[in-house]
C-alpha cells in the first residue's frame, strides 16, 4: 500500500513545512535549502518556508541545518498556496 504521508491530501503535491532554526541567515542561504524562502524572524530566529518534495527530501533540509550547527527549534507542516485556478475557483 503506497503512503500518501508525503503529499498533501494524496494529491501528489508536495507538502510545506516552515522550519525555525536558531540563528540568523542571509537570504542568499535559499540556494542551500532547496529554494525555500528564508525569513529572518524579529526574536533572531530565522524561518525557512516552502514546498518539500517527500520525507527523503525533508530529512536532506534537517541534515544541512545539523552540519551549520544551528539549533533546530520546530518543523511544522503547512498549508501550502492552492494553485491559481483553485483560488479563483474559490473566489467566485
Amino acid at each position: 500500500m503506497p503512503d500518501d504521508s508525503n503529499s498533501a491530501g494524496g494529491s501528489g503535491q508536495p507538502l510545506a513545512y516552515q522550519i525555525r532554526i536558531k540563528g540568523q541567515l542571509s537570504p542568499e542561504w535559499t540556494h542551500w535549502f532547496g529554494g525555500l524562502a528564508v525569513t529572518l524572524d524579529d526574536n533572531g530566529d530565522t524561518l525557512l518556508t516552502g514546498p518539500v518534495l517527500d520525507q527523503s527530501a525533508l530529512h536532506g533540509l534537517l541534515r544541512t541545518v545539523r552540519d551549520l550547527g544551528m539549533p533546530l527549534i520546530a518543523v511544522h507542516p503547512i498549508q501550502p498556496d492552492p494553485p491559481v485556478a483553485v483560488a479563483r475557483e474559490r473566489k467566485q
